[in-house]
This record gives structure tokens, sequence and C-alpha cells, in this order.
């Protein structure tokens, strides 16, 4: 197909000497996305083990008013004043594997740095990730394939948790915004790399 495509381009130059010399007509592969909607599924999984966990009620001691959306039972938020992005609490987030410098470092918890990549401290909070996750990872995928995106998305992760560590000391650290930085930067990288041909196929 592409030596086809490209003997008809030979040809035309032959009889048209105004033919851009540069043009070469490929077909370029897309890959089916499947490690990043398994990501998305995976985050908002572990947080719905998380507020099983939290159990809101149960440990407010039967202070009336304290959970919010107290009909979603055990899986009610803490009270807006204790964590505003309608989440568990910094707790059962801790409990979870979330990354605590003085766990890490003087606990030997070393596991941390991993496990904080799946945490989210509330639905604001993942429902955000996801979202950008989906928009930018999704696309990486199709052109790029599951092993390239997956291993960028986790070293990355794991980076983001390194440096969190470091400049985050007192208090508690959650998210998959460390690989969600990594795979905006491939995507970045990607497109500065072939400005050159974004700008021929926007001015053709």
């Amino acid at each position: 197909m592409a030596s086809g495509d490209l003997e008809r381009g030979t040809k035309n130059r032959g009889n048209n000497a105004n033919f851009p010399s540069y043009y070469v007509e490929t077909a370029e592969k897309q890959w089916t996305s499947w490690i990043i909607p398994m990501f998305v599924v995976a985050n908002i999984a572990v947080f719905i083990v998380v507020m099983y966990v939290n159990d809101c009620p149960k440990k407010s001691l039967g202070i009336e008013g304290s959970c919010v959306a107290k009909f979603l039972g055990r899986f009610s938020f803490q009270p807006l004043k204790e964590n505003p992005l309608f989440g568990p609490s910094a707790a059962t987030l801790e409990k979870m594997g979330s990354l605590k410098w003085n766990k890490v470092v003087h606990g030997h918890q070393g596991w941390r740095l991993i496990t904080c990549m799946w945490l989210h401290a509330g639905v604001v909070h993942v429902l955000a990730n996801m979202l950008s996750l989906i928009f930018i990872g999704i696309r990486l995928e199709q052109q790029f394939g599951f092993v390239r995106v997956g291993i960028i998305y986790l070293v990355s992760g794991f980076g983001g948790s390194i440096l969190s560590s470091l400049f985050i000391q007192q208090n508690i650290s959650v998210g998959a915004s460390g690989a969600l930085f990594g795979l905006l930067g491939a995507m970045l990288s990607e497109l500065l790399t072939n400005w050159t041909i974004y700008s021929n196929k926007v001015c053709c």
C-alpha cells in the first residue's frame, strides 16, 4: 500500500514539475486504546474502596449532620470543613497508602511512593484527574501504543511521588498529577518534534 502510493507519487512528479518534492503519502498506524481506560477504571475503583473503608457515619461519633450526602451510607463524605473535595478523611488516606515523608523515610514504607499514585482526596480531585487522563492519554496511546504510554505514566507518577516527598514533608500527598504531567510533557514533546509536519498539513 505504502509502496504503491510512493510509486504513484513518483509518476506524478515526472508528469508535473510543480509537484511538491516532499510529498509522500503514508498511512499512520493507529493503536487501540485500552491501558488508559484501564487506568481510569483502576483509579475510580480504588476511590470507591477508600470511601467504603472511610465509613464516615460510623466514625463521626454520631454527630448529626457531620457527614456530607448521608444518603450514600458508608460512602458519604467527610464534613466540608475537613475535606472540601468531597472525599475521605486524611486518616483513611494515610491508612490506605498516601505519601507521608516520615513514614517513607523513618518508617521504611517506600511502597507509599507507588500506592499514593492511585489515591485521590475526593470526587472533585478524581474527576479532574481522570478527565485530564482521558483527554491526554487516549490520543497518545492511539499514536504510540500502550507500552510507551504505560511506562511514561508509571515512571512519571513515581518521579512525582519522589518530588512530593521532598517538598511536602508535613502533610500527606495523593493523586496521579505526576503521571498526568508526564503524559502532558510527552504530548508537548511530540508536538514540538513534529511541528514542521503539522505546519505542512495545515498549509497544504
